[in-house]
């Protein structure tokens, strides 16, 4: 989508800095966030979003980022808060059309790298490792991270300084006092960062109306361990693949218990060689293969699985079908899902679950037993973040309109002196002076669809989709040079009929197209458009008639 950008009538202002979100505001998912300064740009974060029903045939969903790419000489970089799919995961594919190192800790790096070998671009992409806690530049933008806790490893919130104002980009974060992985959150250094002096907090919204704080990793690990005591069968447990920290709460519960771990699912074993690689599980002996689960007593095992959002070709799905090659579950046995729901997967995950219920395995989720805590902040937390940084103005992002309108108001009530609340595609100017917003770009949504990045909801997105509603039909007709029909129309019909209807339906339908076009007179049935129309409606109308369904037609036509 092109994205020309005019601010009455001017050019962005050099000496100004802006930040435009592009992605991951007003929306959980899929964070593309620029920033402006000097004539040039600084991408904080690349991430995907995931597909529903509504998109047949495609799985995951970009940003779009050609407002960047209008401007892509004076890109300067991309920095990464962190290794989770919604911040890095669009990289991969959208990388090749901006061309810029891509600044990461040695953890996200990692998991990164590994994605750009599936994508062939090994060796193409400038990855330059920054300490959880380091301090660069790139271009015109100095910049900071400042260690907080997540649920992943290395995750940092992004100091931006320059001439014309300085931001604090949250990125995901939480204040946990117990983590199981990495330190806590560097109180001492937010609260020097708000003396200097903050113009802006970029700020994480996802609990903006959860009251209170999110809790610890390590209670979680304390109530694993007894919520594993209960079980003398097989234990499996669903969790982020990236949860780091979970993956050693599960570990160590396990081995309180006397059981071993094995991992069911490529992506968590990507990210336990990501993990040891960067020091991290080290101090728990190598996870158990699903090939060599099946050897191990029931009654000695946990699985963790991939699938605790109902991803359909995750292991949960597949084993709640009775379809994974190595894993089978069976009445007993229990399924324990250590995540929260992202708001669109209830229907996937309540699929799976009941799946399994219908097998006779019991379901554990957060609402019956305390498997889970969230990596985002409680309102608490936000409360202590905004007053050790104490910011000009509050922009709250990653989150629904509703948790940024929470959020926004929450930093009002912690006198913060003013709160944008942003959409995709506008534009903030931050300073010097006092913040506003001047203006929007278009954006847009780019979908992978098969080996092709494609518009979201281009012509054949839609057709895609109609035809999954409505069904679709092919007409054949041959006809001589002066409109005779010289054989029968050949009709096909996809998603229409049951097989035992077939027989029976189509001569009707071939009768009705024939009929149609035979009342055409002899000079119209010359013209090749108007005869495929007339049988295109008539299909139409039939369906629509019968079956209450118009379907999406094609007529190829032969002339002889």
């Amino acid at each position: 989508m092109a994205n020309d950008l005019s601010l009455d009538g001017e050019e962005f202002d050099p000496e100004a800095l802006y930040f435009v979100p592009l992605g991951g505001a007003g929306e959980i998912g899929m964070n593309l966030n620029v920033y402006g300064y000097g004539g040039k740009w600084l991408i904080v974060d690349l991430g995907v979003s995931f597909a529903d029903e509504t998109t047949p045939g495609v799985e995951i969903i970009l940003p779009d980022p050609a407002f960047v790419e209008e401007r892509v000489q004076d890109l300067v970089g991309i920095v990464v808060t962190h290794a989770h799919e919604d911040h890095l995961g669009a990289i991969p594919y959208l990388w090749e059309d901006l061309g810029c190192p891509v600044y990461c800790t040695p953890f996200a790096a990692a998991v990164l790298r590994a994605k750009l070998i599936e994508r062939g671009l090994q060796g193409q992409v400038k990855l330059i490792e920054i300490p959880p806690a380091g301090r660069f530049k790139v271009g015109p933008f100095d910049l900071e991270l400042i260690t907080v806790t997540h649920s992943i490893p290395e995750p940092g919130a992004l100091v931006i300084r320059t001439p014309a104002g300085t931001v604090l980009h949250s990125g995901d974060w939480k204040l946990d006092p117990d983590p199981i992985i990495g330190t806590v959150a560097d109180e001492a250094a937010l609260r020097a960062l708000g003396e200097a002096g903050v113009d802006a907090l970029v700020c994480d919204s996802t609990n903006a109306l959860v009251p209170g704080v999110s809790g610890s990793e390590a209670a979680v690990r304390d109530s694993l361990i007894q919520l594993f005591g209960r079980y003398r069968n097989r234990i499996a447990i669903g969790c982020f693949a990236t949860n780091v920290a979970r993956l050693h709460s599960i570990a160590v519960a396990a081995q309180a218990n006397g059981r071993d771990v094995a991992l069911v699912g490529r992506s968590l074993w990507r990210i336990d060689g990501a993990a040891r690689a960067n020091g991290y599980l080290t101090d728990l002996p190598p996870f158990v293969t699903e090939k060599d689960a099946g050897f191990i007593p029931k009654e000695k095992l946990v699985l963790i699985c991939t699938g605790s959002q109902g991803e359909p070709r995750a292991a949960l799905s597949r084993i709640a079908e009775g379809d994974h090659p190595e894993i089978a579950l069976e009445k007993g046995d229990v399924v324990i899902f250590s995540a929260r729901e992202i708001p669109g997967n209830e229907k996937a995950i309540a699929r799976v679950q009941n799946g399994l219920i219908r097998r006779g395995v019991e379901v554990v989720t957060a609402d019956d037993a305390f498997v889970h805590v969230s990596g985002h902040p409680a309102r608490d937390e936000l409360v202590s973040m905004y007053q050790w940084v104490r910011p000009n103005v509050a922009i709250p992002v990653h989150g629904e309109q509703r948790h940024l309108q929470a959020n926004a108001q929450l930093a009002r009530d912690c006198q913060v002196p003013e709160a944008i609340v942003p959409e995709d595609g506008m534009v903030i100017r931050i300073g010097p002076g006092k913040a506003r917003v001047e203006g929007y770009v278009s954006t847009g949504r780019l979908c992978v669809d098969g080996k092709r990045i494609v518009p979201l909801g281009n012509g054949a997105m839609r057709s895609r989709v109609r035809m999954s509603q409505s069904g679709a039909a092919v007409v054949t007709l041959v006809l001589g040079p002066k409109g005779d029909l010289l054989a029968d129309p050949q009709v096909s019909a996809m998603g229409l009929y049951e097989a035992d209807e077939m027989e029976d339906e189509l001569p009707e339908l071939v009768d009705i197209v024939r009929g149609a076009v035979e009342k055409l007179p002899r000079a119209q049935r010359q013209d090749d458009q108007i005869v495929r129309e007339a049988a295109r409606l008539a299909v139409r109308r039939a369906f629509g008639s019968s079956q209450g369904r118009k379907p999406i037609t094609e007529v190829h036509l032969i002339r002889i």
